[in-house]
């Protein structure tokens, strides 16, 4: 089936905005140039003013008649001598001319300490970048640096981008050797910045740019997405080929989100979220939540029994919200037999030619916060393991469209099934984390260094095989904690749907006494 074209604000992408802002810059330029000389002699008559203005307040009082009647002189001389005014007018404009021109000297290559760190930067890359056996190396101790950075880029002193080339020997094609590279530019350049490392293997090159922040202050909202699209959070521009309104605070603009597809046709139709305490999964369920209750029905099984989904208890949509074990079984034994009805209806609809039960095409989300911690109390008291009962929503799910979201710490993470490990394809790491953690779970080193201070719901998101991107979750916490903001606490209750109050009960018929008859008393029989 043809895809319907996404409307203009959801398709544009980074290309065309690079593209107007290059023909803006170019037309800028141009204007520039073309009035450079007017701006030039604008400049040279404001400061001949200027100067003139001081040149009468410095005279004295008693000197300014004489001052004046010798400028009346020489106006009226040049008025009367022939061609005087216009000779006057090109003295005028030379002198403005002259006076306006541009006297800084234009820069032609980097200061003084400018150059001792890009000396110091190549002398600490000569052992990465040379053999012995190289008879004219590109990196040499007290070699030209400059053929080894031919473009760099300085901000307040500090480096913001450089363009190394390196010798094509170096084993560039081995994750091991760039780590190395990368952890020592990010050393020698500056800590606490982000860097993004752009390798060129066919042209031995390697570009180093520094990161702007990602924004913290997006919060939940209603995103333009499509069915069976969630928002996991937002990335880089050049990133991704699609941006999104958002709304922060008072301003609205297009922002680019980790979009990740759902359904029959997902590739990647289950996710898992790693992080430390506090990195902010929780966060992200919720904001998964939010988005799924638009369309689909959701339960959520909260190991940690903390209550950080009590705002969903009880709302339109939210099937179960279990902090219990007895309850948490009951509810993903339901969710497993849920996924083999649909699929069964589902096939017997297609056998018989008729089409899909509608039952089974709304989504089902099944949400779980540290299912592990079930795992232990259900091998204490003997239970089934709840990681057992997600097998057949993991392996069957995609065709019932029924979703699998599992948010769990790095220290049990080995405390994870097979089954949810192998299929769950879709990952994202949250919280600081080094990058051997973060190629564990995601399977590809990130090209980006770590921050120093992460915030949370700050971190790592990749989709099945695709690349790996930088992600921050929007700010979607607990309406019931003290420690949230009123801004974002209002922006998910906004978001929360109205609450379905159970019936209810009837009041029972109370027992109605029936009193038995009084008895006339017996005649006593007369005497006699």
């Amino acid at each position: 089936m043809a895809r319907l074209p996404l409307p203009r604000i959801l398709s544009s992408g980074s290309a065309p905005i690079t593209r107007s802002r290059e023909i803006a810059r170019t037309a800028a330029d141009s204007a520039t140039d073309v009035l450079h000389p007017l701006i030039t002699l604008t400049r040279g008559l404001r400061q001949l003013a200027a100067a003139g203005r001081r040149k009468w307040t410095d005279t004295p009082k008693d000197r300014r008649g004489s001052a004046l009647l010798l400028v009346a002189a020489t106006v009226l001389v040049v008025a009367l001598i022939p061609y005087g005014p216009l000779l006057a007018l090109i003295t005028v404009m030379a002198a403005a001319a002259w006076k306006g021109r541009d006297r800084t000297p234009a820069r032609s290559g980097p200061d003084e300490a400018e150059t001792d760190r890009l000396r110091a930067l190549y002398e600490a890359l000569v052992p990465y970048f040379s053999v012995a056996e190289d008879p004219s190396p590109l990196f040499a101790h007290g070699g030209e640096w400059d053929k080894a950075f031919p473009e760099f880029e300085f901000e307040d002193g500090r480096l913001v981008r450089l363009l190394v080339r390196y010798p094509a020997y170096f084993t560039d094609g081995e994750a091991a050797s760039r780590a190395r590279v990368e952890q020592l530019l990010h050393a020698k350049s500056g800590r606490g910045r982000e860097y993004h490392f752009e390798w060129d293997e066919e042209g031995n090159q390697l570009v180093m740019t520094v990161l702007p922040p990602l924004s913290t202050s997006i919060a939940a909202q209603r995103f333009v997405t499509a069915p069976g699209e969630t928002v996991l959070g937002f990335t880089d521009a050049d990133a991704v080929q699609r941006t999104v309104p958002v709304t922060e605070g008072d301003r609205t603009y297009d922002a680019p989100p980790v979009i990740w597809r759902t359904g029959t046709r997902s590739t990647e139709p289950h996710l898992l979220a790693l992080g430390q305490p506090g990195s902010g999964t929780s966060s992200l369920l919720r904001s998964i939540a939010l988005q799924a209750l638009q369309h689909g029905d959701v339960v959520i099984v909260e190991g940690s029994g903390t209550g950080e989904y009590a705002c969903l208890t009880g709302r339109a949509g939210v099937l179960a919200v279990e902090c219990g074990l007895p309850g948490a079984l009951a509810s993903l034994e339901w969710a497993a037999h849920e996924t083999e009805r649909r699929l069964i209806a589902a096939n017997r609809a297609r056998q018989a030619g008729h089409p899909t039960p509608e039952d089974t095409k709304r989504p089902l989300w099944i949400l779980l916060d540290r299912p592990t911690v079930f795992g232990h109390l259900a091998a204490a008291e003997g239970r089934t393991d709840p990681q057992q009962l997600l097998q057949v929503p993991l392996r069957h799910g995609r065709a019932a469209n029924v979703t699998v979201v599992v948010a769990e710490q790095f220290d049990a993470m080995e405390a994870l099934s097979d089954t949810v490990r192998t299929h769950t394809r879709a990952r994202v790491v949250l919280g600081p984390s080094v990058p051997g953690h973060v190629e564990s779970v995601l399977g590809e080193r990130p090209h980006t260094t770590p921050p120093r201070d992460t915030p949370p719901g700050r971190g790592y998101a990749r989709l099945g095989t695709g690349p790996v991107l930088r992600l921050q979750v929007p700010a979607t916490p607990d309406p019931y904690d003290d420690a949230t903001s009123e801004a974002h606490r209002q922006a998910v209750v906004e978001l929360l749907p109205e609450r379905v109050l159970p019936p209810e009960p009837e009041p029972a018929p109370q027992a109605r006494i029936i009193q038995p008859p009084a008895q006339e008393p017996e005649p006593v029989p007369a005497e006699g």
